[in-house]
């Protein structure tokens, strides 16, 4: 092994809530977490798709992840945030209940996910860590949204 090469332990994530449940996405992953601004309504877009914001300057699509996950969608409150993530070659904004902090997971804490965890199926979820106290449902935000969705959203940009 290399001097310079570390030996993957444990994975910083950014914890958010949605519902009652707390989530995680790998802080490589995202670029903001921002205060939920006004939201411009595109019309033929999957109903999960909230709309776009204008993001110092970018075009930005916002995804309710309740609404993607068939939750129930919440109320938005002062909490509410959009949590800016790249997700193939796009950023996007996903509403959440809040975002809380940001967390070091051991890697050996993660297990597979179970079939569903929260209502959410596992094929959008990477895994489950266990950490003293709490469950972390870890994303997969490359499995959140198809190729052919994220075609559409790119269109958003543009």
């Amino acid at each position: 092994m290399l001097e310079n090469e570390a030996v993957v332990d444990e994975i910083k994530a950014i914890v958010f809530r949605l519902q009652n449940e707390e989530y995680g996405v790998e802080v490589e992953q995202v670029k903001s977490i921002e205060r939920l601004e006004t939201i411009t309504r595109v019309p033929k877009t999957p109903p999960f798709v909230k709309g776009v914001i204008n993001l110092r300057g970018v075009v930005t699509p916002i995804i309710d992840l309740a609404s993607r996950f068939n939750l129930p969608e919440t109320e938005y409150t002062e909490e509410t945030r959009v949590i800016i993530v790249n997700v193939g070659d796009i950023e996007v904004g996903l509403i959440v209940d809040a975002a809380n902090d940001v967390i070091d997971i051991p890697v050996n804490a993660i297990e597979p996910p179970p079939e569903v965890v929260g209502g959410v199926k596992a094929e959008y979820l990477r895994g489950v860590a266990k950490m003293e106290n709490r469950l972390l449902i870890l994303l997969n935000l490359n499995k959140v949204l198809s190729m052919e969705e994220i075609q559409q959203l790119e269109q958003l940009e543009g």
